[in-house]
C-alpha cells in the first residue's frame, strides 16, 4: 500500500489505467531482490500484494484491481476474487459441523486454518485468472472499467472489508457493527474466509471514501 501510494503521488495525472498497472507493477518489482524473482514467480503467496481502486479525474473512470467495490450513483459494483465464497462456504460448513462450541472460533479459527492449503492454492491463479497489484504483470483482462459520462456523479470507493456498502461512511460502519454483533463468525447470510476475532471491531482492513464529480 505504502509503494503504491508513493507511487500515485508522483504519477502523471493522464496516465491511462493499463499504464497505471505498468507503473505500480514496476514500482513494487524494485523492492524485490533479482535474485528471488524465480522464487516469487512460482510463489505468489510471498509476493508484496494489493488490490487497488482509482478514480481519474482526467478520465473520468474508475479502475477496479483485485478485490473491491464501489457505489456510482447509487449503484453497486464489485471485482471479487474467484474462489473466495467457495472457499468462505467451506468454512461456514466446517464451523456448523463442528462439536466446539462457536465462541472458540473467535480466538482460534481452526476452520479458517482448515482452508488456507486451499486459499494457498488459489493464490497460484494470481495475476493468471485474477487481478491484483503484486510486482508481476497484471492480469489486465480482470481489471474492471467503469467510465463515468458528464453528469454529477456521487462515488464511494471500499476495500472488501465492509460487507455492506452504504452511500455513507456512518451507515457502512453500522451495517459493520450489526454484522459483527448479529454473526461474529461470518457463517450466515453473509460468509467470509475470516471470524470478528476477539478483540477486534472488524474482520477485514477496510477503507472508504465518498465524493463527488
Amino acid at each position: 500500500m505504502q509503494i503504491i501510494s508513493r507511487y500515485m503521488r508522483k504519477a502523471s495525472k493522464d496516465l491511462t489505467c493499463h499504464q497505471f498497472c505498468s507503473g505500480a507493477t514496476r514500482a513494487i518489482a524494485r523492492h524485490y531482490r533479482k535474485s528471488r524473482l524465480p522464487y516469487l514467480a512460482d510463489h505468489p503467496e510471498e509476493r508484496l500484494t494489493a488490490s487497488c481502486i482509482v478514480y481519474s479525474r482526467l478520465r473520468r473512470e474508475i479502475w477496479m484491481i483485485g478485490d473491491c467495490q464501489c457505489l456510482v450513483g447509487g449503484d453497486y459494483y464489485d471485482n471479487p476474487k474467484p474462489y473466495e465464497q467457495e472457499l468462505a462456504e467451506q468454512r461456514a460448513a466446517i464451523i456448523l459441523a463442528s462439536k466446539e462450541p462457536k465462541e472458540h472460533f473467535l480466538v482460534d479459527d481452526t476452520a479458517r486454518a482448515a482452508i488456507i492449503p486451499h486459499m494457498l492454492e488459489t493464490m497460484k491463479h494470481q495475476n493468471n485468472g485474477y487481478s491484483v497489484v503484486d510486482g508481476f504483470p497484471v492480469d489486465e483482462r480482470h481489471v474492471r472499467i467503469i467510465t463515468l459520462d458528464f453528469q454529477p456523479w456521487e462515488i464511494v470507493l471500499a476495500s472488501d472489508g465492509y460487507p455492506f456498502l452504504e452511500p455513507t461512511l456512518e451507515a457502512s460502519e453500522a451495517r459493520l457493527a450489526r454484522q459483527k454483533a448479529e454473526d461474529p463468525l461470518n457463517i450466515g447470510a453473509f460468509k467470509a474466509t475470516k471470524a470478528f476475532m476477539q478483540g477486534n471491531n472488524s474482520f477485514d482492513d477496510r477503507a472508504y471514501i465518498r465524493f463527488r464529480v
